[in-house]
């Protein structure tokens, strides 16, 4: 339940604090005085959507701070509404966002205005207040529902899409199969473009380094006097006088190693010399490969790995379009099996459905009767929609008929305000029975009726306050009479703004209020006995 408000800078509420009881909590004042803004602040405290408009003119913020009870445990709700359009959220001391709120105070708090009251005339509504009324049978059944729709309609796009391709695959098939002879004709290999880069260097430069090659062997093997011959004569005069001399050893050792690793050397320049073949034509294959897979790069990649890539997609595509009847026959039987489920399941879900709207239907005649509708009565009728659409095959629609010997007619064609009005508080009493939500707040709910009428309101809200904490803006002191607890929100103009205030009844007061709701501001002791005997007369009835 709701404990506490506090609001601060909030439309025309400067600074006020509400603390609210169990039991029936009415809220009174004249037309005009802040009524509906208490309850829009309650609202956005609950986790409706706000902007800057609601910033009282000349503040830099607006703040509603409420503090109530669920399940057993304290929670405090904190929004703060800048002029310059931020909008901040805290529970229980830590920032949430919106919906993380919203998820959290729809089990705290339900709010019903003139609102809800039109929605209920609207056919589309009604088909979720039968889901609801029995939550606990059709959740289950509505969720099996949900997932075979959802599957039918995933497999029924995949079909769609298939044969909506049909046309532009008999294009692509030619396109494609030369796309992948080009590049399967081409047989690359991964690196291999840096390799014949590599290759064409060295045959554009082949005659320079056979030249360098040959001149390095010609020093060391060529010639009268060759390097490795001169070598040779040191290392033999070096090895005749070594034993001389121990420095002359260690000299001779390193010459020798000199001299082989320069042999090994000129062995490799030898056999180097021999390999290197140049022809122009082995340069010109280099170059028309190297061309092609840079006209291959052009049209499928920046790399040889890309291009592989593009072909395996392609291989895929044109896998799929040479099995297009295949893959179109097995997505019509996909949808034809997921449409048998769909249809079994929104079966399911339609007799469940009818189950509870006879029990509502019940259910809320027997509450008109209770709220003066004596001859009403009430029928959920049920068509079978040519299509099963997200909510299933059924379209749904409360038929009423108010007075003996007229037939069922819909809501919206013999529904006055205040009908609709109790027509509307008959459902959330049922409907609060099956919630767990321990506050309700009705905006102005008695729209529309007066007289006995509103006394039988005003008493069927008191028995819904016996399970449920109510908070009641009302007009009508017949009403405002069953109340627990009351408040009265007047306005007050200062020297250069207007400021409404909540104020706390006495018993006392509250007989004043509902003196002034019967007679107006003209307080006599005419109205204020009468307001006596109202009070004293709805107790009795209670």
């Amino acid at each position: 339940m709701i404990n506490h408000i506090s609001i601060s800078n909030f439309a025309i509420i400067e600074n006020t604090e509400v603390d609210f009881e169990e039991g029936l909590n009415i809220v009174t004042g004249e037309t005009g005085s802040g009524k509906s803004i208490v309850i829009e602040a309650i609202s956005l405290a609950l986790g409706s959507r706000a902007d800057s408009s609601y910033v009282r003119h000349g503040a830099d913020k607006a703040v509603i701070q409420l503090s109530g009870e669920l399940d057993d445990e304290e929670i405090v709700i904190i929004r703060e509404i800048s002029a310059a359009g931020k909008n901040l959220c805290r529970l229980n001391g830590r920032l949430v966002t919106l919906g993380e709120l919203n998820d959290t105070c729809r089990k705290l708090a339900d709010i019903h205005g003139q609102y809800d009251n039109q929605s209920l005339l609207n056919p589309e509504n009604h088909i979720r207040l039968v889901d609801s009324f029995r939550a606990e049978t059709i959740l289950p059944l509505r969720t099996a529902f949900d997932q075979a729709f959802s599957r039918y309609q995933e497999k029924r796009s995949q079909l769609n899409k298939l044969i909506g391709l049909e046309s532009d695959n008999l294009k692509k098939l030619d396109f494609y199969r030369f796309e992948q002879e080009e590049i399967d004709k081409a047989a690359l290999s991964a690196g291999e473009d840096e390799e014949l880069s590599q290759r064409i260097d060295l045959l554009q430069n082949s005659e320079k380094i056979f030249a360098g090659i040959e001149t390095a062997y010609s020093l060391l093997n060529e010639g009268e006097h060759s390097g490795m011959d001169s070598l040779g004569t040191g290392l033999h005069a070096l090895q005749s006088v070594s034993e001389y001399a121990k420095n002359l050893q260690d000299l001779t050792e390193e010459f020798a190693d000199i001299y082989y690793r320069l042999e090994d050397l000129s062995a490799s320049l030898r056999d180097i010399r021999e390999q290197i073949t140049f022809t122009p034509e082995e340069l010109d294959s280099a170059i028309s490969r190297l061309n092609l897979i840079d006209n291959l790069k052009k049209k499928y990649g920046s790399s040889i790995e890309e291009i592989l890539a593009y072909r395996d997609r392609i291989s895929e595509e044109l896998n799929q379009i040479e099995n297009y009847d295949k893959r179109k026959a097995e997505l019509e039987k996909d949808v034809e099996q997921s449409y048998a489920l769909l249809s079994e399941c929104a079966d399911r879900l339609s007799q469940a459905r009818k189950d509870s709207a006879n029990e509502l239907a019940r259910s809320i005649q027997a509450e008109l009767a209770d709220l003066n509708f004596n001859s009403a009565k009430l029928v959920i009728d049920f068509k079978v929609s040519e299509t099963i659409g997200p909510d299933g095959k059924d379209i749904v629609e409360i038929l009423l008929s108010t007075n003996k010997g007229e037939p069922l007619k819909p809501l919206v064609k013999i529904a006055s305000g205040g009908e609709i009005s109790r027509i509307m508080l008959a459902i959330k009493n049922i409907t609060g029975t099956y919630d767990n939500i321990p506050t309700m707040i009705f905006d102005e709910i008695d729209a529309g009726i007066s007289g006995i009428t509103a006394s039988i309101v005003g008493r069927k809200l008191h028995q819904i306050a016996k399970n449920h904490q109510i908070i009641c803006i009302t007009h009508l002191p017949q009403i405002a009479a069953a109340g627990d607890t009351h408040y009265r929100i007047f306005k007050e103009e200062g020297e250069n703004s207007t400021f409404t205030t909540v104020q706390r009844l006495s018993t006392e007061e509250a007989v004043d209020e509902i003196a002034r709701l019967l007679g107006g501001d003209n307080i006599t002791e005419i109205t204020r006995k009468s307001a006596l005997e109202l009070l004293e007369s709805t107790k009795k009835k209670r």
